[in-house]
């Protein structure tokens, strides 16, 4: 007897626990939905650039010498016509001192010559010396003349090197660390590039677009009524290498007279002012811009898009509150958000959440949440 009530209570609990797993399976699973409302979404591309300066200036050697002082703090900002560098002038002084020397007595020389004209020349008026004789004396003045001349060049010329042993900074801008310290020498070769001044306000920016896309940025300025906006100055955004919006917009303001036949790339050149000179040249960096508006698009998050051997698919509750499936193609995406080209409508509601829990053609609880859905402004906005 007592094994009979121990099976009878046994087969009691086994029945309801199976019972009550059977009850909790019926009840439709809760899910969160996106209800589709048409936005106008911008179409966002990016491009990877460099940054250079708006001029990058290096400083050579046009002398032969060693290095004498270093005045300038290496990294900062010196002002244009500042004392850089001072090369050994030794040398140089003394051949100022020689062309100096050279041009005295040719100049001597030439008031001799002037002097042998002035004789002459009434000597030869009375019949006192032959004419040949006040031609020569003429010719020798003339002569003379051009070495006076030469001799001149030649100062110039010694007191240019000259100045050359004093390097100054040829415009306003942060200059770099030095390639040749204190007694290093220097000639007037190639790579005697002692040092690179750079203007970093504004900051340029060099970044490759490819064919197609440069057409899509000429196509979309000609539809611009605003004459002044028909032009592939679009506003540019900068992401830096920290992943960072940078603080100021910028636009393209070359763009080169050819495309890249090997690569089908056009190179183009951005300005984005810089006045804390946070950015420095050499810097890599994204260059996003908005080259188009999808108007009363379908967009909905990308999290509750599946896919599946190349298809992707979304699953819709109906008015039923029971899940379709549905497969649907895909657009640009934007954030958190993709636009779907087709598959889905506007005011049905998509499922964001929980989709692991559902399948086709089943009861649901939707809760509807919302996501926010932040565009890119654009000029004029």
């Amino acid at each position: 007897m007592k094994v009979f009530y121990t099976l009878f209570f046994l087969s009691v609990f086994i029945f309801s626990g199976c019972e009550k797993k059977e009850t909790q399976t019926q009840m439709p699973p809760e899910v969160k939905v996106y209800k589709i409302v048409p936005k106008d979404v911008p179409v966002v591309q990016e491009w990877v650039g460099q940054t250079l300066g708006a001029e990058d200036i290096e400083l050579r050697a046009r002398v032969e010498g060693f290095v004498e002082s270093i005045d300038f703090i290496e990294g900062t900002l010196v002002q244009k016509g500042k004392l850089l560098y001072t090369i050994d002038a030794k040398e140089l002084q003394q051949k100022v001192i020689d062309a100096e020397g050279q041009l005295t007595a040719a100049q001597v020389t030439l008031v001799q010559c002037d002097n042998d004209v002035k004789r002459y020349r009434p000597l030869a008026e009375a019949g006192a010396v032959s004419q040949q004789m006040l031609e020569i004396a003429v010719s020798n003045y003339e002569a003379q003349k051009g070495m006076v001349e030469s001799a001149l060049a030649n100062v110039r010329l010694a007191k240019i090197n000259l100045g050359y042993s004093r390097m100054t900074a040829p415009i306003t801008g942060i200059i770099g660390i030095s390639q040749f310290k204190i007694g290093d020498y220097v000639s007037k070769m190639a790579g005697s590039v002692l040092n690179t001044v750079s203007d970093v306000d504004p900051i340029h920016v060099r970044f490759s677009v490819s064919e197609q896309e440069y057409l899509t940025f000429m196509r979309t300025a000609m539809k611009e009524k605003d004459q002044s906006k028909k032009s592939l100055r679009t506003p540019l955004d900068m992401i830096l290498a920290d992943g960072s919006l940078y603080d100021h917009k910028g636009e393209v303001n070359i763009a080169n007279r050819q495309v890249d036949a090997s690569t089908g790339t056009m190179m183009l050149e951005a300005s984005f002012p810089n006045p804390d000179m946070i950015i420095r040249p050499g810097q890599f960096s994204k260059i996003r811009a908005v080259v188009a508006m999808l108007n009363n698009a379908v967009v909905i998050p990308t999290r509750a898009i599946m896919e599946l051997q190349g298809q992707f698919q979304v699953y819709v509750v109906g008015e039923d509150k029971k899940t379709q499936i549905r497969t649907v193609k895909k657009g640009p995406q934007y954030g958190q958000f993709t636009v779907i080209e087709s598959g889905v409508k506007a005011d049905e509601k998509i499922i964001v959440e929980g989709i692991l829990k559902v399948k086709p053609n089943i009861p649901v609880t939707p809760q509807d949440m919302d996501i926010p859905f932040d565009v890119v402004k654009t000029e004029g906005q």
